[in-house]
């Protein structure tokens, strides 16, 4: 991985360190915590301008960001009903909650979201399917994006040689974002079970 990014930006320079970002959007298992404190060092060795790579990985992040609204923009609502209608134990109710959320909190979500790994990505999915304005979700992803990106670059920038320490730190909090949600994933099938179990329960009086 680390080989390929060196590679990548010997090759294209910071618009390389931003074709890994817009990736990364795409492809979840592309670490941005890789790429931007590697995309710092490089710059502190003068390789690459700092300004110009906070520039060329916030437009990847957009980027990438854009693609999968316009993913969930295609999907549309009627389609994601009708997939969530087929999965077990997931009710119609359920999806008309979280869009309801969504409508109400959605500017903040997509804001902060880009700052939170896995739901980075995700995020974008749900605001095209609502079709959030997209000068609003644009500006939101790009004002969230920088200050991930910023955070990021400036750290490897910083730290130098020992940049790949960023990878360990953040690999921690990323465990716990999905231990988390497997946490919300079990409590919420429980819950399911729990219903089904006490409605049929219910329906044999």
């Amino acid at each position: 991985m680390t080989d390929w990014l060196v590679g990548l930006m010997e090759s294209f320079g910071a618009p390389g360190a931003g074709l890994a970002i817009a990736l990364e959007n795409l492809f979840p298992p592309l670490p941005s915590e890789v790429i931007l404190p590697l995309a710092g060092f490089t710059s502190s060795r003068g390789e690459m301008d700092l300004l110009t790579v906070l520039a060329w990985t916030t437009a990847g992040s957009v980027l990438g960001a854009l693609a999968l609204y316009w993913v969930g923009a295609l999907l549309g609502r009627e389609r994601t009903l009708a997939l969530a209608a087929r999965i077990p134990l997931l009710k119609i109710s359920d999806i008309d909650k979280t869009e309801a959320w969504f409508l109400k909190h959605g500017r903040k979500t997509v804001f902060f979201g880009r700052m939170i790994p896995i739901f980075r990505s995700l995020i974008s999915i749900p605001a095209g399917v609502e079709r959030m304005p997209l000068a609003a979700f644009t500006l939101l992803t790009t004002a969230g994006s920088l200050i991930w990106n910023t955070i990021f670059v400036l750290t490897g920038y910083v730290l130098g040689e020992n940049w790949s320490l960023v990878e360990a730190y953040v690999g921690m909090g990323t465990n716990v974002v999905i231990a988390l949600v497997l946490l919300a994933v079990l409590v919420f099938v429980g819950v399911r079970v729990a219903e089904r179990h006490q409605g049929r329960h219910a329906s044999r009086r």
